[in-house]
């Protein structure tokens, strides 16, 4: 039975993964469902398009805390189960593909940041400080929030790389997740690049949806 806790515990963070809070709390807050207006993305950035602060921030804390929660869960309380290194690395990498395919909504998910950036929490939290606010930096001088995600992206397996014995010690495993994760978010991105270089990407706050 202890073989199985593995797949048991990848299994349980991909369904949790797989709940797709944008779509949830709109729901409870009697808002239109995110995946009918603006980029049609569950995620909080479309949320927000919705009028709806709280409803945004919500939905980003929920996304980021499922996320960091399977992770957190393997490292506090895994080693009794057998649970080591590459199971914490891969309940991370379930998670996030649980939001970018949700199995309770048609596979049909968000870009995946917010899942990140919690995974990344649950494999050092300043790994996930280095990455966020190499994010709000690119948001506070640029205001497109695609830019910012595809940078921080791209910087968080050298973040990784670099905290390796100063502030955090970097498994293969969870280095190899970080750069999925980074090279997965850039290609849903993909359509944002493209109106980036075309200069037709909508900053935040605009009133023209873009993202």
């Amino acid at each position: 039975m202890q073989n199985l806790y593995p797949l048991l515990a990848v299994v349980v963070a991909y369904l949790l993964g797989s709940l797709s809070f944008g779509v949830i709390v709109s729901r409870a807050m009697g808002l239109n469902d995110p995946r009918t207006f603006g980029s049609k993305n569950p995620g909080a950035t479309n949320v927000l398009r919705s009028g709806s602060k709280p409803a945004a921030i919500v939905t980003l804390l929920l996304d980021a805390a499922k996320g960091w929660l399977p992770v957190a869960w393997v490292a506090a309380y895994g080693a009794p189960y057998g649970l080591g290194e590459g199971t914490l690395a891969a309940v991370g990498l379930a998670a996030f593909i649980g939001h970018l395919y949700p199995v309770f909504f048609r596979f049909q998910g968000g870009k995946g940041v917010a899942t990140a950036l919690g995974v990344l929490l649950g494999f050092s939290p300043w790994l996930a400080l280095a990455t966020a606010l190499t994010f709000a930096i690119m948001v506070f001088f640029f205001r497109y929030v695609s830019l910012a995600s595809i940078v921080a992206a791209v910087f968080a397996p050298a973040y990784y790389l670099l905290g390796d014995g100063v502030a955090w010690q970097a498994s293969r495993a969870s280095l190899l997740v970080v750069a999925v994760m980074g090279v997965l978010l850039v290609w849903r991105h993909s359509l944002n690049i493209d109106r980036l270089l075309a200069g037709k990407e909508a900053k935040l706050g605009a009133k023209k949806t873009g993202l």
